[in-house]
C-alpha cells in the first residue's frame, strides 16, 4: 500500500504543477528564470519524448498502461531492492502523470525549458520517467543477479 501512496503522491505533485503551468504559463507563452539559460515555457506536447511520433495518443496510452501495469506486479511480486523499487516508482508515477494528460487533454504539459542544454521542454513527470530508468539500469546491471 505504501508504494500506491507514494506513486500517487507523486502523481499529485506532477498534475499540480502542470495545473499551474496551465493556468499561470499558457497565456504568458515563456518567462526567463535565468536568461537564454532556463525559462518556464508552456508547450502542448503531442508526441514523445523529444517531440517523436506526433498525435499518435493511442500508442502513448496503451504503453503507459502496460508499463504501469507491469511495474505495478514487480513492486507487489517480486523481490527487488529499494534501488530497483525507487526505480519503479518513479517510472509508474511519470508514465501515469503523462498518461492523464494525454487522455484528459489530448496532449502532454511541458513547461522546464533549459535553452543552453537542448532545445526540448519537458515536465516533472518526464524526470520521473529518465531518472528512474536510469535507476533501473544501474539496479539490473549491478544488483538483479544478487538474490
Amino acid at each position: 500500500m505504501i508504494y500506491i501512496l507514494i506513486i500517487l503522491g507523486l502523481i499529485a505533485l506532477d498534475q499540480v504543477s502542470k495545473y499551474i503551468a496551465i493556468n499561470y504559463l499558457a497565456n504568458i507563452g515563456s518567462i526567463p528564470v535565468i536568461d537564454n539559460i532556463f525559462h518556464l515555457t508552456y508547450v502542448e506536447n503531442r508526441g514523445a519524448a523529444f517531440g517523436m511520433f506526433q498525435d499518435n495518443q493511442m500508442i502513448f496510452i496503451v504503453v503507459a498502461l502496460a508499463a504501469s501495469i507491469f511495474g505495478l506486479y514487480y513492486l507487489y511480486k517480486k523481490e527487488v531492492n529499494l534501488l530497483g523499487k525507487t526505480a519503479i516508482i518513479l517510472i509508474i508515477s511519470g508514465a501515469i502523470g503523462n498518461l492523464i494528460d494525454r487522455v484528459r487533454l489530448g496532449f502532454v504539459v511541458d513547461y522546464f525549458d533549459f535553452r543552453i542544454i537542448w532545445d526540448y521542454v519537458f515536465n516533472i513527470a518526464d524526470v520521473f520517467v529518465v531518472v528512474g530508468t536510469i535507476l533501473l539500469c544501474i539496479y539490473i546491471i549491478f544488483f538483479e543477479n544478487d538474490k
